[in-house]
């Protein structure tokens, strides 16, 4: 068994234990650690494939942004995970049902699924040689070139799913002061300030 052979068989069993882990995980911050190791095995796996590219920027984007912000928000937001897991038991014959339907609908693309007569010759050769030109510009030909409409079409995603976060997430409260730059703005300091005159040996 060769070190790559070797190396394949620790990252993928890394990466599906920690998938697992992720959902199995009683604790919230701990699925959330179990799933930055699933992608730094999956970075792992992109390395021996040749993508390192790739595999950089899933340690960066996932891993550095992503995962640690889902950590950050698990562990800042008080939530009661007991209560939550309360309701659990109601809604499990739905979704048991749901996922079977899925599990269906794969099998059924699964069972007719054909591959094409020149998927060989593609997978053999998914980007060009090194000598015309590297991954990083095979890669960005093929992202901001070819399939840019569906590039554009994935940030809108990612911006309604932003959008959505943050509406869930925005609370307005009566308790709590809030900045107003326009009345800070159109503030006159003859009102804002009164001057007293305070008399020896007298408080205010």
């Amino acid at each position: 068994m060769t070190i790559t052979l070797f190396a394949f068989y620790v990252f993928a069993a890394t990466a599906i234990g920690a998938g697992l882990l992720v959902v199995l995980a009683r604790n919230p911050v701990h699925s959330v650690l179990w799933l930055i190791l699933a992608f730094f095995s999956v970075a792992g796996l992109f390395v021996l494939m040749g993508a390192e590219y790739i595999a950089m920027l899933l340690a960066i984007v996932y891993v550095g942004a992503v995962a640690v912000l889902f950590l950050f928000v698990v562990m800042m937001l008080d939530v009661d995970f007991v209560e939550l897991r309360s309701g659990i038991a109601n809604y499990l014959p739905m979704g048991a049902l749901i996922g079977a339907v899925l599990l269906m609908e794969l099998g059924m693309a699964y069972g007719h699924w054909t591959f094409a007569g020149e998927a060989g010759n593609l997978l053999q050769s998914p980007t060009p040689t090194l000598s015309e030109a590297d991954n990083t510009y095979a890669l960005g030909q093929l992202i901001y070139t070819d399939y840019i409409y569906l590039f554009q079409a994935s940030g809108l995603i990612l911006l309604v799913a932003m959008i959505g976060a943050i509406v869930l997430t925005l609370r307005h409260r009566k308790d709590i002061k809030r900045q107003s730059v326009v009345a800070q703005m159109h503030r006159d300091p003859a009102k804002a300030m009164e001057l007293k005159d305070v008399k020896p040996g007298q408080g205010l």
